[in-house]
């Protein structure tokens, strides 16, 4: 997880802007711990906050890239799960690379192709691309809405960010709720209408969407929407493609260059990918780390049902021993899920699911 920012102001000098822009990008630090950059023109600053997981010497950010007179700056949260597809077909049309990150290929990528890249891309995103010659800014959220992008619009000018805090820590935007906040929060939450976010002034890129935004305004619109099909599949190819789509899926997202474990919790979303990410792990010769959460006394108070017959260690421990995977089991107590709440609604800037975050 990385954390991305941005300034645009047509009107005004942001070279100027340091505290301002150094006060955003604070807000950005504990989704970036790892590195932080900032590139700077007169109309514009463009921020980021680095959490490092591929390509550690070369996927710093913002990242810039000179193609001809022209130059592309590209602040990018998330992950691509296609890269090596995406690079190869980069690769046969001239591009170089230096290193073997998916932020230099996503850069690459939208040189090539402008917005239309959306269509090559597999994977969770919310980035920006700041076009210096054209003077527009290119902002994208992957299909599902898995990463978050906010922005706030004015005459002249558009600030964005991974979280609400970020716009918020620009003395251009206040923090108001409306009538329209208050109802979001009050009768709809956690819950919100989509692209709303509580603070007056304040949107978020829905799903699906994209735009540019330059001296004319911003201009959106939905590069994917999910489309309903008859299924003519009988159950046998239902059962293969299923399971294919369901495998390729988890092993394309254990790419990186440091260490990753799966969540089990003993049910059935988390074991499934257990079981296929210890596969994969076993074939390249490594022991998958599995992690899982139970609290103080949880043996003294569970009752059996037909809703849950066991308790969640029995199956966490069935496929511990099944995938040959190594277990580090986390215990903790009531007040510690309390005071995570805290973090939790901190985190969100928005109202949240209560135990479930």
């Amino acid at each position: 997880m990385c954390g991305i920012a941005g300034w645009i102001d047509f009107y005004k000098d942001l070279r100027e802007e340091n505290i301002i822009a150094e006060r955003m990008q604070n807000t950005l630090t504990r989704r970036g711990p790892d590195a932080g950059g900032q590139y700077t023109e007169t109309h514009c600053r463009i921020l980021h906050c680095r959490l490092a997981v591929v390509d550690i010497e070369h996927g710093a950010q913002p990242m810039k890239r000179v193609v001809g007179d022209q130059v592309y700056i590209l602040t990018y949260n998330g992950e691509l799960y296609n890269t090596s597809e995406v690079r190869k077909e980069l690769e046969s049309l001239g591009w170089s690379f230096e290193g073997h990150s998916d932020t230099e290929v996503l850069l690459a990528a939208f040189c090539q192709w402008k917005d239309q890249c959306l269509d090559r891309l597999n994977g969770i995103f919310a980035f920006g691309v700041w076009d210096s010659r054209e003077q527009t800014l290119f902002l994208a959220r992957d299909r599902m809405g898995v990463k978050p992008l906010f922005y706030y619009l004015y005459e002249g000018g558009l600030i964005f960010g991974s979280e609400i805090k970020s716009l918020l820590a620009n003395p251009m935007i206040k923090p108001v709720i409306g009538k329209e906040g208050l109802a979001e929060i009050l009768f709809l939450g956690p819950g919100r209408t989509p692209g709303q976010a509580i603070f007056k002034g304040i949107k978020e890129l829905k799903p699906g969407e994209c735009g540019y935004f330059s001296r004319q305004g911003f201009t959106t619109w939905a590069y994917w929407s999910l489309k309903a099909a008859e299924h003519t599949d009988s159950p046998a190819q239902t059962i293969e493609k299923t399971a294919w789509l369901i495998e390729d899926a988890i092993t394309r997202q254990l790419v990186s260059d440091v260490p990753l474990c799966c969540f089990l919790s003993g049910g059935l979303d988390s074991s499934i990918i257990t079981h296929y990410a210890a596969k994969k792990y076993k074939e390249e010769g490594r022991q998958l780390t599995a992690c899982s959460v139970d609290y103080t006394d949880n043996k003294n108070y569970f009752k059996k049902s037909l809703y849950q017959p066991d308790a969640d260690n029995f199956y966490i421990d069935l496929m511990i021993r099944q995938t040959d995977s190594l277990l580090r089991p986390t215990i903790i107590e009531n007040a510690d899920l309390a005071h995570a709440l805290d973090e939790a609604t901190e985190a969100r800037d928005l109202p949240g699911m209560a135990d479930i975050d």
